[in-house]
């Protein structure tokens, strides 16, 4: 069974690497054509998954989709994208503008078609996922056991939603700075991980998984929370208030066999990767979709189908696309005073700066860690775990301990508002 599949397979990837040497993807940079964007249009043949492949190489570049018209209905995708760098400004770096080019163009169409969205392969490091129930301090006490197991956190992306959490850690080995590979090692650092995330008998269920083939972490953050279920709305406790909700709505067009979703939100970075991102792993295909995001607030219209060729076939079914769309939105919404700390890294540094956190009664809500050529690059968004605002005294004493030069606040105590979220065009 093995061998047929692998043959089938090989098949599979070399009928797609032939229709693509018949019809090589086409990419066209322009920046004369808007007034404020640089206009990126694809044309190539189509295939599964290939609108979030495009997606996000565009977002792991920083770049912000002001408008963007989708069509893929037939055997042609061919999209046209609105973009600005981080101040809103046209891309003319011209190492950004050739990586695009190389990677969505005709040099890029003998990569295989069996690789998967998103994954990057990777040596130098031994990638942890991390799923369950959130608490406050759970961040402290991971990175605790790590250090422990001489293990250093090198990189991570943590997100906290509905009461669950997940995480992608990027560890390496204290001694040699490399990937762990003794399965021995591994499996007891499963194991005390493991142990951690349960916290006690009532905590839902916890997983922890090593791999050695580091994956794109926002990616797998998505993949994770909707295997979790975190669209499951917990009694009593609304994640966030009407005003702040997106709105999502699903209706079926019956004479195309469409199920249209339109989504009116706050605009943030990140966003069209998100949805994108989510309806790819519900398994549903975009036919034809128009994006709109140059104000604060951002359309989507989506024309789907399942893999299948079925729309939406009952309300249950539109009920969950709802759902796991608004946990798609709400998972990167920035909850919290964002702190950024830049210092040079060492063993222990994420286990140290969260227990202080825990130590001033700070819970982190998200995260992301980098290490780059020896720094430190860490930024949190943290709010009291009581969910009163996070005061002035508390960043001091904050300051106090981690250094008056390492820590910077994004905004001032006085003016956290939890539910506020950064503007697309701010780092």
């Amino acid at each position: 069974m093995e061998v047929s599949m692998s043959f089938s397979h090989d098949m599979d990837d070399e009928y797609e690497k032939l229709c693509r040497r018949m019809n090589p993807p086409r990419v066209v940079i322009d920046n004369e054509a808007c007034k404020n964007a640089t206009v990126i249009r694809v044309d190539s043949a189509n295939k599964l998954g290939i609108l979030l492949e495009v997606v996000q190489i565009l977002t792991d570049l920083n770049l912000i989709v002001t408008k963007a018209y989708i069509s893929s209905d037939g055997g042609w995708f061919m999209d046209v994208f609105n973009v600005t760098d981080q101040d809103g400004n046209k891309v003319t770096d011209e190492g950004v503008l050739d990586y695009i080019r190389k990677s969505l163009g005709p040099e890029s169409c003998f990569a295989s078609s069996m690789r998967s969205v998103g994954v990057i392969q990777s040596m130098d490091h031994t990638t942890l996922e991390l799923s369950g129930t959130d608490r406050p301090g759970l961040l402290s006490e991971v990175s605790r056991v790590l250090a422990i197991l001489k293990c250093n956190v090198v990189g991570a992306q943590v997100w906290t939603h509905n009461t669950r959490a997940a995480s992608v850690m990027h560890i390496t080995d204290e001694e040699t700075g490399l990937a762990i590979t003794d399965p021995e090692r591994l499996a007891s650092i499963k194991k005390s991980v493991c142990n951690v995330l349960k916290g006690s008998i009532k905590s839902k269920g916890s997983r922890t998984v090593v791999s050695h083939t580091g994956t794109h972490p926002e990616r797998r953050l998505h993949q994770m929370m909707f295997a979790d279920r975190d669209y499951d709305r917990v009694k009593d406790e609304s994640v966030l208030d009407d005003k702040q909700r997106p709105d999502v709505n699903v209706v079926n067009w019956y004479d195309k066999d469409y199920s249209v979703v339109t989504i009116r939100s706050k605009d943030r970075p990140k966003l069209l990767f998100d949805t994108v991102c989510t309806l790819t792993d519900m398994q549903y295909v975009v036919y034809h979709a128009n994006i709109d995001a140059e104000g604060p607030e951002a359309y989507q219209e989506y024309y789907i189908r399942h893999v299948d060729g079925s729309p939406v076939k009952s309300d249950a079914e539109r009920q969950r696309v709802i759902q796991c769309l608004e946990a798609a939105i709400e998972r990167r919404i920035s909850e919290g005073l964002k702190l950024e700390i830049c210092t040079t890294d060492r063993v222990g540094l994420l286990s140290d700066v969260t227990r202080i956190f825990r130590e001033n009664s700070l819970t982190v809500t998200r995260a992301e860690v980098t290490t780059k050529a020896g720094k430190a690059v860490n930024t949190f968004y943290v709010r009291e775990a009581s969910g009163n605002p996070v005061d002035s005294k508390t960043i001091e004493s904050i300051r106090q301990e981690i250094g008056q030069t390492i820590l910077k606040v994004k905004g001032t105590p006085e003016d956290f508002n939890p539910g506020s979220q950064e503007s697309p065009t701010r780092s």
